[in-house]
């Protein structure tokens, strides 16, 4: 069992920690069970696991599993996998996985999502998740967002980051002219528009087009959209939370589309 902070394993996770880190190792971070479980559902490759006896004991299954999955296992101290996570109580187990995002389809035949200069880590997570739960194709990212590998990406997208493909794009105008031209539509919220999200015919191969949780949406991206909405909103409130602002679309979308299984809050 690994017990040393000096043990070169650990400086080689907390690298993870970092996007500069990430890059140079071309691996990301996996913290606790529910991510292993899912790298694992999704038939993802692991480089390395780390685990406490206690975590084994309690998960002999999954452990087991990870031992057939993983390239290397390791069982460490308490106090070792806490210097290799980034919680603060990390839940007994770790993981370093490669960077091998999956690329969306380049073709739109149902619905796509683009999101312009995400910053919060916890909102690109929310919005990996809630695209999964509506059907989204897939997701195309700025390269000038927050990296879709960071911890808390993972952590929020509670398990679906592996489940929805995803390219980062240093030039989103290119794919939308391309996709505005094979007719698919293009839609983009703004404060100043008159047509409600509703009303939009989201049953058409479309794309939803999303800005910066301050500055919105750029005005070159912004003249790109075929459409644009407003999601109307009481009082004196200006603007929802661009996470929010992304699950009101995609579930319009989804139910203009047609009902699907049931789910559970959580």
């Amino acid at each position: 069992m690994l017990t040393s902070l000096q043990n070169p394993l650990v400086k080689f996770f907390r690298q993870l920690h970092q996007a500069k880190g990430r890059r140079s190792q071309q691996r990301f971070l996996l913290e606790g069970t529910h991510l292993v479980q899912a790298a694992l559902a999704a038939d993802y490759p692991l480089d390395i696991v780390c685990y406490t006896p206690a975590w084994e004991q309690a998960h002999p299954t999954l452990a087991l599993a990870l031992g057939q999955q993983a390239k290397r296992v390791e069982t460490v101290s308490e106090a070792v996998v806490a210097a290799m996570a980034t919680t603060q109580h990390p839940d007994g187990v770790v993981a370093a996985a490669p960077a091998n995002l999956r690329s969306p389809h380049p073709t739109i035949e149902g619905l796509g999502l683009v999101v312009e200069t995400l910053q919060d880590p916890g909102n690109l997570g929310t919005i990996l998740r809630t695209a999964v739960a509506a059907g989204a194709e897939g997701l195309w990212l700025s390269a000038d967002s927050v990296a879709p590998d960071h911890p808390k990406v993972l952590r929020a997208s509670a398990g679906q980051w592996f489940q929805l493909p995803l390219a980062v794009v240093d030039d989103l105008s290119a794919p939308l002219a391309e996709w505005r031209q094979a007719g698919v539509q293009l839609v983009a919220t703004s404060a100043r528009a008159e047509v409600d999200y509703w009303a939009v015919d989201f049953t058409r191969p479309t794309v939803i087009v999303l800005g910066n949780e301050g500055a919105g949406l750029s005005a070159a991206l912004q003249r790109q959209a075929t459409v644009q909405v407003r999601i109307p909103m009481a009082g004196a409130v200006e603007s929802l939370n661009v996470a929010i602002s992304a699950a009101l679309l995609l579930y319009e979308a989804r139910r203009q589309r047609g009902r699907w299984g049931g789910g559970a809050v959580g």
